[in-house]
């Protein structure tokens, strides 16, 4: 069967786009191998979502979004991708269950984690263990927080934590952060260089972080919170297999319209270099590439906008 559109991912930027790629009467798959797993999967609370009144879960937001995906007539499917063939007319997904073919791919297939997590941070994840200060700073507001990282992203992720915490631990694994030339003073803000984070404490909720300091000592800090932006999250773009131009970083290469170079290969989401990660922007990646792809499809001048 020839699909109009294969996308590979089913978190924001993928559900977006099949929302908006279905319902422009394209025929649609959807192939995530875990579509439960995600980052946004796996937020506990989301209050900043427009349209969205109130708390929900990230996963009840991402299955609204595929429902709705679904009753334009996307299909959906659950499996592993062995590899894909992106560089003819023909677009081919190789899975563990067969092969599919589109006349165009989305790539959207968000970023991986590091190899290792700390010891009970995978357990507290959405309880007190966040990989987005934008997206969670709220919910720690008057409290104690620990961010970890040794990074320029670290760094603004801390900033934006300075809102709402009264106190943070910034928990610097290295000598130094990395590629940043002026740390500014930050307000409530205990600097830990070549300090290096061991465990998550807690069962129900993050009662603290134990850490290595700099002469050596273990040292338990009590936090409520603990925001991890260590080193080694990179795109999720490894199975394209140098098929589709990627920059020194695994990034996709793609122009306003979330085309890359290749025609009929599109990305969304965290495969790109996105100026921030949030699901809203994800989302609108996803709806771009979707509009992007109609006029690929049908051989239009310009993208049309679906309006109605």
């Amino acid at each position: 069967m020839m699909y109009d559109v294969i996308i590979i991912g089913a978190g924001p930027a993928g559900a977006s786009a099949a929302i908006y790629t279905a319902r422009g009467n394209l025929k649609t798959l959807v192939i995530d191998k875990a579509p439960n797993t995600g980052a946004l999967a796996i937020t506990h609370k989301i209050a900043n979502y427009p349209g969205v009144i109130g708390e929900l879960s990230g996963k009840d937001l991402l299955d609204t979004m595929r429902e709705q995906a679904k009753g334009f007539g996307a299909e959906f499917i659950q499996t592993t991708i062995t590899a894909v063939d992106v560089e003819g007319d023909t677009k081919y997904v190789f899975t563990a269950d067969g092969i599919y073919e589109g006349k165009s791919i989305v790539i959207a297939t968000g970023s991986k984690g590091r190899n290792r997590m700390l010891p009970g941070e995978e357990n507290l994840l959405g309880r007190g263990v966040s990989t987005c200060a934008t997206c969670d700073g709220a919910f720690f507001e008057g409290k104690t927080v620990a961010v970890i990282g040794d990074s320029e992203e670290a760094l603004e992720e801390a900033q934006a934590l300075t809102k709402f915490t009264d106190k943070i631990y910034f928990v610097v694994p290295r000598p130094e952060l990395q590629g940043v030339h002026h740390v500014p003073d930050l307000p409530n803000t205990d600097m830990l260089y070549k300090s290096k984070p061991l465990e998550v404490l807690g069962d129900q909720h993050v009662k603290g972080l134990r850490i290595r300091t700099a002469s050596g000592a273990e040292e338990v800090l009590d936090v409520d919170g603990v925001f991890v932006f260590l080193s080694g999250s990179k795109p999720g773009t490894d199975f394209l297999q140098d098929q589709v131009p990627l920059d020194e970083d695994g990034f996709m290469v793609l122009d306003s319209l979330m085309q890359s170079p290749v025609a009929g290969v599109f990305g969304a989401g965290e495969v790109r270099r996105t100026p921030v990660k949030q699901a809203v922007v994800a989302a609108a990646d996803g709806a771009i590439a979707a509009m992007a792809v109609d006029k690929f499809i049908n051989k239009r001048a310009q993208l049309i906008p679906q309006y109605k």
